[in-house]
């Protein structure tokens, strides 16, 4: 494996107060371990998947790759993966990042063929001395790493992209409950190590070349062992902006709950994007106890949960626009 420097990134925040309606646990009142906490309904299944490495006293890296892979790998997830829609062109392009406990991570970008980007991310992370490949490269190094190509496209993703090329529409339906995105996962292990994976097609229709926040680490993902992790899911050009996760976990960093830090960068979101009220953008979190939390911009957003007080569910976290 080769080690990279690590690197350092710093951000001021002010942002005004708001009340706050979210989901959190902490099993013994300071340690809840282990944990996995996901994006969307689908994060059922991939929650599923993680805690089948976790509860055997496995790494959460291995947890969070295994855990999105279902995802990845599930047809009828058709914003992940297999099945994903595909851009205004007809092409499937993927984007995955992937982070431990160390800080070292790995990202693919524009990657076509490939089944299961977050694979790739890691092989990025532990057999290159980059953080990123994208295009081209990225599937030549998959090949190499011996990734079988495979038309992604399924019947379902080539009709859905066929109605919208007739309907003329410029861009796809608000991304929210009904219309699933980007799924993160975040885990923490029995020994208290932290790690997060993230996985996408990205916008569907969208310009050919288009990458969001979801490889783009401290946008889309960012772990801290110290501290704790987060997620993004929704419109990646307005976490990019805000550099949405690692904002998330650096309000945990100065004591607020992960719901909390959640709700500030959403915030922050906000203040940065004045069509914020036409967006769809939440983050989950989950903290160095085993503490978790979510909040979004508009209701419809939710996160699956796995942990051996609660089981696995779906929780609702706050949003800034309720209920219509």
């Amino acid at each position: 494996m080769i080690n990279r420097r690590n690197f350092l990134v710093t951000s001021g925040a002010t942002v005004g107060a708001l009340a706050l309606t979210s989901s959190c646990n902490a099993a013994d009142g300071n340690r809840n371990r282990p944990v996995v906490i996901s994006t969307w309904q689908h994060g059922l299944a991939a929650n599923k998947a993680a805690w089948n490495v976790l509860s055997k006293g496995g790494r959460a890296l291995d947890a969070v790759e295994a855990g999105v892979r279902v995802s990845e790998s599930d047809p009828k997830v058709m914003s992940v993966g297999l099945g994903g829609l595909p851009d205004r062109d007809g092409n499937v392009t993927l984007d995955a990042c992937i982070m431990d406990e160390t800080g070292d991570c790995g990202s693919v970008a524009f990657l076509k063929n490939i089944k299961n980007p977050i694979s790739v991310a890691r092989r990025v992370m532990e057999k290159t001395p980059h953080v990123m490949l994208v295009g081209e490269g990225a599937l030549e190094f998959a090949l190499k790493e011996g990734f079988k190509q495979e038309d992604l496209l399924t019947p379902e993703a080539r009709a859905a992209w066929k109605k919208w090329k007739t309907s003329k529409k410029p861009y796809k339906p608000k991304v929210n409950i009904e219309n699933h995105d980007t799924i993160g996962l975040l885990a923490i292990d029995k020994k208290g190590n932290l790690s997060g994976a993230c996985t996408t097609s990205g916008l569907a229709w969208k310009l050919h070349g288009r990458v969001g926040d979801s490889p783009i680490i401290g946008a889309g993902l960012y772990v801290d062992n110290e501290v704790g992790g987060a997620a993004a899911t929704g419109v990646g050009e307005a976490v990019i902006k805000a550099v949405g996760s690692f904002l998330v976990v650096e309000f945990m960093r100065q004591g607020h709950s992960p719901a909390d830090a959640c709700r500030l960068a959403t915030e922050r979101v906000i203040k940065k994007n004045p069509n914020w009220r036409d967006i769809q953008v939440g983050f989950i979190a989950l903290d160095k106890q085993g503490k978790f939390g979510g909040y979004c911009i508009q209701h419809g957003f939710n996160y699956a949960v796995l942990d051996s007080a609660g089981g696995n569910r779906m929780e609702e976290p706050g949003s800034r626009l309720p209920k219509k």
